[in-house]
């Protein structure tokens, strides 16, 4: 199917655009944001100062399918590395969100309530999660980079 999409567009070249054709699997690495770092466990995290917004990446909205409900935790509760602080529930199945960085709540995306589908329509701006506090700013090396990320998840989706 891909290669009949690859034909069409090349066609019709002035016309289409072959990433609006081709499944967004096939081109992971551009939409992994480069000024993001990445936990394993498939969260993102935008530092800035002591300061850091935390969602899902679009790779694990993508396996997870339609989000139909967020669980947010309080503002002011503790977040540790790697731990959990709320789930996310899709049509397939309920994941724990772990934090990426130790710290504090300051902000929870409150439009989730509401709008939980904002995680799979735009996972790195409207879909994100909490802002936290970061306790402890040298956590942020026990993250991947844009680059190991996307081969962490080339890897983990051929072993499936």
């Amino acid at each position: 199917m891909a290669s009949r999409l690859m034909w069409a567009s090349r066609a019709a070249a002035s016309r289409l655009r072959i990433s609006t054709l081709v499944h967004p699997r096939l081109f992971s690495s551009s939409e992994i944001p480069k000024e993001l770092k990445y936990a394993d466990s498939h969260e993102w995290v935008r530092a800035e100062g002591k300061s850091a917004t935390i969602g899902i990446t679009d790779h694990a909205q993508d396996h997870l399918g339609d989000v139909v409900y967020v669980e947010l935790p309080e503002v002011g509760a503790a977040v540790t590395q790697g731990g959990s602080f709320g789930a996310v529930e899709s049509v397939k199945a309920t994941s724990d969100i772990n934090s990426p960085v130790s710290g504090k709540v300051v902000e929870v995306n409150e439009e989730l309530n509401s709008s939980p589908g904002l995680v799979n329509s735009s996972p790195y701006d409207k879909g994100w999660i909490i802002k936290v506090e970061i306790s402890d700013e040298g956590e942020m090396n026990n993250l991947m980079g844009p680059n190991d990320y996307s081969e962490f998840c080339d890897k983990e989706d051929a072993a499936h």
